[in-house]
């Protein structure tokens, strides 16, 4: 293989693992990755709570591309050639164990993200990759000469540095240098906004629960098709955990659109219906007509919660079962099911930062991730309009993109699967 210039430019997860394929995939190339900040890796570093959500333990491509709200279809093939279980071979084969927990999410066996971050940069020093920082890209610009794309790249530091090969792994987030040069070497950006996120929510029903977690909840935005089923979590802001940040993620634009002001309608017992929540009430009136409402309840909900939405109904604590007219089992009932709680506002969740958008699918070629509007220039991680759901799914199209990146900058042809 012939020495080629190879600029990298974002020294996130799939900037590391772009540069790190592609060097060792032709080691005669010159691998120079340019991160704007001090600190590389700096996501991976934080991200599930400081332990590193590696991926997730789904091995099947199809089953796998359903936890993308956008990217999913494109991904498909990317899967196929390397997915979570070539993840796991990778780091394994350096001396990184992963291990799976209940829900499926794969961390290392460490439970430090420090041994990704180590890892990776030992891997980039070992291949040759020159990283460097604090450095970013400023501007690229086209160079039509022998044929082949060249790049003239201007670094933050007003340098310029030729490129045979461009890939852009800055982010998704709005003002990535990325996106910006991609759209003035004619792409097209989907507008970026936020994915991941905890909704807002002042109620006297939530307010002084914080920490409080209900294991299966069934949530969904009012007006909408929005539906979606999980843990929850109260935090001093309003509602998190799971359920709610899968429910983010599907509807990003939805909720942007709306400027995240809506009814969020809660069912604290899933799957149990509104009718069959009102049925189970009932019977628990006529087993236990002597105990108190507020110190006995029939779904083995927080004893706290269960109080808040005792009181919401209309029912004073004190109250027994046996007094408890049908009404009031009634508004109970649509409480336990169906209560409704307005969102005003959002926050990112600080584990992910996840965002919605960026360069517009199908302008890329998902074999090698080059651009099909400018050859010689590729794509890896978010500033791709691609996103997960919570539990290491972006972690994932990080790896996969980048390593798919890495090998077709280095020369490698990959064979039809």
């Amino acid at each position: 293989m012939q020495r080629s210039r190879i600029v990298i430019a974002g020294g996130g997860a799939a900037g590391f693992f772009a540069a790190i394929t592609c060097a060792q995939a032709n080691p005669s190339a010159d691998v120079a990755l340019y991160e704007a900040t001090a600190h590389p890796l700096a996501k991976v570093r934080i991200s599930g709570g400081g332990r590193c959500n590696v991926t997730h333990a789904c091995f099947e491509p199809r089953e796998l591309v359903k936890r993308y709200p956008r990217g999913g279809r494109e991904l498909l093939g990317a899967f196929h050639r390397f997915g979570p279980r070539e993840t796991v071979a990778w780091f394994a084969s350096r001396g990184v164990e992963l291990k799976v927990e209940d829900d499926g999410r794969m961390f290392p066996v460490t439970d430090d993200s420090a041994t990704i971050v180590d890892c990776l940069q030992r891997a980039a020093a070992e291949a040759g990759v020159k990283v460097i920082t604090p450095c970013g890209i400023r501007t690229a610009e086209l160079i039509h000469g022998d044929g082949s794309a060249r790049f003239n790249v201007t670094l933050t530091t007003g340098a310029v540095v030729a490129a045979d090969r461009l890939l852009l792994a800055t982010g998704g987030n709005r003002g990535s240098a990325g996106l910006t040069i991609a759209q003035a070497l004619d792409h097209t950006i989907e507008p970026p906004v936020p994915s991941l996120f905890t909704f807002h929510i002042d109620d006297a029903r939530l307010r002084g629960l914080e920490g409080l977690s209900v294991l299966q909840v069934s949530t969904a935005v009012a007006g909408t098709k929005l539906r979606e089923q999980g843990p929850i979590l109260v935090t001093h802001w309003g509602l998190s955990g799971p359920a709610i940040l899968k429910l983010s993620a599907w509807g990003a634009r939805e909720l942007a659109a709306i400027d995240y002001q809506f009814t969020l309608s809660v069912n604290w017992v899933a799957p149990r219906t509104p009718g069959e929540i009102l049925t189970a009430l009932t019977t628990a009136r006529a087993a236990n007509p002597k105990k108190q409402m507020s110190t006995w309840n029939p779904f083995a909900l927080p004893s706290r919660l269960w109080e808040r939405l005792v009181t919401a109904a209309g029912i004073t604590p004190e109250t027994v079962w046996t007094t408890v007219a049908n009404a009031k089992l009634q508004a109970l009932a649509s409480q336990l099911g169906a209560g409704e709680f307005k969102v005003e506002g959002k926050s990112l969740n600080k584990e992910e930062f996840v965002t919605c958008g960026g360069i517009r699918l199908r302008e890329v070629d998902f074999k090698t991730m080059e651009s099909r509007v400018r050859p010689g220039l590729h794509f890896a991680g978010e500033v791709l309009d691609i996103d997960g759901i919570t539990g290491g799914f972006n972690f994932q199209s990080a790896w996969t993109t980048g390593w798919l990146a890495g090998r077709a900058m280095a020369g490698v042809r990959e064979e039809p699967l």
